[in-house]
């Protein structure tokens, strides 16, 4: 706890097998009250090795993407009553050290939302970055900036944590499965005015974690676009988006029988 406040760790995962248990090592001691790893159908032996660990487990019957992922994740959050939601990827890309940072700036009442920024210091191309998802990233960041009226340094990171409210209050479950999952709740927080920090984090890119390809990453960068002109609209009361729909109250929980939930 921190602050007398529950935090959780939850780890949306897809073949991470290779850097689930290096993950969670490093996580400091002392502040996580429950870990919960939702296993997206992987094909390795990622949920072996989170039962083995003691994590509460979550296993899709089939492979539904990552922002489906991260719907789980967060529901099931919602449902073991957490004030504090960090989501950390299983794949070592981002740096478990900073949990404890992240989740105060939450839990004393600062910050709704606080995003691990890869663009502040020299995190992204020093940690290995592609040269061309740098420039990508700076290039949507500097559009969305100018479309949301806000002055983020990155809205692309994985690295989030999230207040009890934040998370009751944006209407995630309308979102798309894929990876623009991300993007779309950045933009909801900030339609619905919650207050967003950033920390600065390094980020590791190596062989064993996961990346979009190319093909993947232009379709993204479309959606990122698609969903910054749709706030626009949405704000000047031009366009109803689905996306930015006020909502309050918990989120419902997946369907129990989809989902293989153990510890």
């Amino acid at each position: 706890m921190i602050n007398d406040k529950k935090v959780v760790v939850v780890l949306p995962a897809y073949n991470a097998a290779k850097t689930l248990e290096k993950t969670v090592r490093k996580i400091p001691p002392g502040i996580v009250d429950e870990l919960v790893l939702v296993d997206d159908a992987s094909e390795d032996s990622t949920l072996e090795i989170a039962k083995s660990m003691g994590i509460i487990t979550i296993r899709h019957s089939e492979n539904l993407g990552y922002g489906a992922n991260q719907k789980t994740c967060f529901s099931e959050a919602l449902r073991l009553e957490a004030d504090v939601v960090v989501m950390l990827h299983p794949d070592y890309q981002y740096s478990p050290l900073l949990i404890p940072a992240m989740a105060s700036m939450v839990a004393v009442g600062q910050y709704d939302i606080v995003l691990g920024s890869r663009i502040l210091g020299r995190g992204a191309l020093s940690g290995g970055m592609p040269i061309y998802k740098y420039i990508c990233n700076r290039v949507l960041t500097f559009i969305e900036n100018i479309l949301l009226n806000r002055k983020y340094s990155e809205y692309h990171t994985g690295y989030r944590a999230f207040s009890y409210k934040s998370l009751q209050s944006i209407p995630y479950e309308n979102n798309s499965n894929d990876f623009i999952f991300d993007n779309q709740m950045i933009a909801q927080a900030v339609y619905l005015d919650l207050e967003i920090g950033e920390i600065s984090c390094p980020a590791h890119y190596d062989p064993d974690s996961s990346s979009i390809n190319f093909v993947r990453s232009v379709k993204y960068g479309v959606g990122v676009l698609i969903t910054a002109v749709s706030y626009r609209l949405s704000v000047a009361g031009l366009w109803n988006s689905k996306l930015f729909s006020e909502k309050s109250g918990a989120q419902p929980s997946p369907n129990p029988s989809e989902l293989d939930r153990e510890k």
